[in-house]
């Protein structure tokens, strides 16, 4: 009778907590949700020298953060610095690293704890594109891409995550991407590596939440192909479902999430219906669906980015 009665206690207070997460929920998708506040925040950008990762360090600057500023390209890197400053950021701190190489990551680590401090919101945004068929890419690339789009994930967690949970202080953002959502021909090393950094962002996610690290948050971000270089001579053939999105957005919809602590952050939202599609749908239907979208061939065009002379 007590085991009956535990159980059926048990359950009652999960339906309760079930429907206030529903209510919660519901509210949130009807009212924006507060924005919490980053200034003085330490925030870690990797691949912080062009792109994307310059666009998030002014956004941050302009939001009082302390920048910490990690690129392989030195001179990119010092030019992202000089402009956050200009942003408005009192504290910008540039660091050349090699995210691929786990010994350097863990020195420019130590480094940064010397110099800077505790890292409060570490972005992991170095990425690289070999832009190759399978067969037609080099071993050497395709370790490459798994070096900087995962395995620097594993490395700068392992530096930065456990002050974090000394301090019940932190937030994790990983960017991955559409095609770490959904296998994309012409990516396959690239999408492998951008699963990889998925799981492993969500893995780290529910390992904190079950050990009830509530001040540890994480957002996981992937968005289609950016107007950064990176995917350059890619195309969409359906502008209005899947857009080459502005950088400018991207980067305003990314910050926004952090703020809001969200998890998951897909560009443009209709990638949350592929992703539900997939789901239940027969893979010939979905096979047809990729097709009308254009996906098959969206990296024929590719040029990737061009080297400044």
């Amino acid at each position: 009778m007590s085991s009956g009665w535990r159980s059926a206690k048990k359950l009652l207070v999960f339906l309760t907590k079930l429907l206030l997460t529903v209510l919660e929920a519901v509210v949130f998708t009807l009212l924006p949700k507060p924005r919490k506040s980053v200034a003085g925040e330490v925030v870690l950008i990797t691949g912080a020298g062009s792109g994307l990762g310059r666009l998030l360090a002014l956004r941050f600057a302009r939001l009082g953060s302390v920048l910490v500023l990690w690129d392989v390209n030195k001179e990119g890197n010092e030019e992202t610095s000089k402009m956050a400053r200009e942003a408005g950021a009192t504290r910008v701190h540039a660091y050349t690293c090699d995210c691929g190489q786990r010994e350097e990551v863990y020195r420019v680590a130590d480094q940064v704890k010397k110099e800077v401090g505790d890292v409060s919101i570490l972005i992991n945004n170095a990425g690289i594109v070999t832009g190759k068929k399978f067969l037609d890419c080099p071993d050497e690339l395709m370790e490459k891409s798994f070096d900087v789009n995962f395995k620097a994930h594993l490395w700068t967690y392992k530096a930065f995550l456990p002050a974090m949970i000394a301090n019940d202080h932190g937030h994790l953002v990983c960017i991955s991407s559409s095609a770490g959502l959904i296998g994309v021909n012409g990516l396959a090393d690239y999408c492998a590596s951008k699963f990889a950094a998925l799981g492993f962002a969500e893995s780290v996610f529910i390992e904190t939440f079950s050990q009830k690290r509530k001040g540890i948050k994480t957002t996981i971000v992937c968005p289609f192909f950016i107007k950064t270089g990176m995917f350059e001579g890619c195309t969409t053939a359906c502008p209005s479902l899947l857009p080459i999105l502005d950088p400018e957005y991207a980067v305003g919809k990314i910050v926004d999430a952090v703020l809001q602590e969200k998890l998951y952050l897909y560009m443009p939202r209709f990638l949350y219906f592929m992703v539900f599609l997939r789901s239940f749908l027969p893979i010939k239907m979905g096979l047809l669906i990729i097709d009308y979208l254009g996906i098959f061939h969206v990296m024929d065009g590719f040029t990737g980015q061009r080297k400044k002379q």
